[in-house]
């Protein structure tokens, strides 16, 4: 079993699409071990998106995670990371809605940027993020 993150993001988060997007994985096979509801400080949003900071778009990723709630998930199935991958679609929800049209950034996302939800995108970021957010939690086995 591997286990992989997601965050609903902010733009999601106040939609409403929370609860079908959790939904969602449930009725793809993914047990739900860690969840978490909590507001990312810009100090926090930084460190846990280290990765992009000599990106063009690192600082409005900051602005944008930090503008309101989000929900953390760690999920675990069979081939969680590629499986999750491949249900939020591509990173550009204009794409998703025409390469991936059942996909969470299709249904939820907006655009590149404001696309509804994150996902670990390898087993390196997973054992780096699910640790970031859920530093003190005992997962439900």
């Amino acid at each position: 079993m591997e286990r992989t993150l997601i965050i609903i993001k902010p733009d999601a988060v106040g939609k409403g699409a929370t609860g079908k997007i959790i939904d969602r994985f449930i009725e793809e096979g993914f047990k739900i071990i860690g969840l978490k509801m909590f507001k990312f400080t810009k100090d926090q949003a930084r460190k846990f998106y280290i990765v992009h900071k000599d990106r063009p778009f690192y600082e409005e990723l900051v602005e944008f995670m930090t503008s309101g709630p989000v929900v953390a998930c760690v999920l675990e199935g069979e081939r969680a990371i590629s499986r999750v991958r491949e249900i939020i679609g591509p990173t550009d929800s204009e794409e998703a809605r025409k390469t991936a049209p059942n996909s969470i950034r299709a249904l939820y996302g907006t655009d590149k940027g404001k696309n509804a939800i994150h996902a670990s995108d390898s087993e390196e970021s997973a054992n780096y993020e699910i640790p970031f957010i859920f530093s003190s939690i005992e997962f439900v086995e």
